[in-house]
């Protein structure tokens, strides 16, 4: 396998991750519509920073280290799991409160930093996303290739896909903009982000090395 088939096979492989609906894609979506496109697009951010912390770290050899420890597999397991339930119940427990106006829900308690810290710290304590790229590492560094720089170069394609797609997500909210954010739907969004992340988490929690 030559570095430029290497790239593209990975292509393929990473673009059907980033199509497949989860919690990224609701988060974006979220964001999109509760706070705006730029807020989304930092949301989007923070998630490409934390795929490519996770590519840098298969290709050095931490995530080859977390595989072979089950505790610390374990432990950045119920870290992530934890965190996922806690932000899902904190979106479905605000969407069950008094409904505001529009101009209420404005200036929401979630600064533009921290917009970006979920995007980063959803992705960062996500296990699976570690196991993709111990396994996908490997598979796509053709023999005689420095490992590190190869696994920076395909983090960043993934990262370069995940923008794309978020693009896509912003703008295709943006068409419904009016319907989308009203207070009844920013409800309903919180309520199913809510959802997805609580399921994802226990998925995580329950979850096996």
């Amino acid at each position: 396998m030559t570095v430029p088939s290497a790239f593209l096979a990975f292509g393929v492989v990473a673009a059907l991750m980033t199509l497949i609906p989860g919690v990224d894609t609701a988060l974006i979506l979220r964001s999109a519509i509760t706070r705006g496109r730029g807020e989304a697009m930092l949301a989007a951010l923070g998630i490409c920073t934390g795929v490519f912390v996770w590519g840098v770290a298969a290709a050095a050899g931490a995530s080859a280290i977390l595989a072979a420890s089950n505790l610390a597999y374990q432990v950045l397991t119920y870290a992530g799991a934890a965190y996922l339930v806690f932000l899902g119940g904190q979106m479905i427990y605000r969407s069950l409160q008094k409904k505001r106006s529009p101009a209420a829900r404005i200036p929401m308690p979630q600064s533009s930093y921290r917009t970006y810290l979920t995007g980063l710290v959803t992705n960062v304590l996500n296990p699976k996303i570690g196991v993709f790229y111990i396994a996908a590492i490997p598979q796509f560094t053709p023999a005689g290739t420095n490992a590190l720089l190869m696994g920076m170069g395909l983090s960043a394609v993934h990262v370069a896909l995940t923008l794309v797609w978020a693009v896509a997500l912003v703008y295709g909210v943006r068409i419904a903009g009016r319907w989308l954010g009203s207070a009844k739907s920013v409800s309903w969004m919180d309520r199913i982000t809510g959802t997805v992340l609580i399921g994802f988490g226990l998925k995580v929690a329950l979850s096996r090395p």
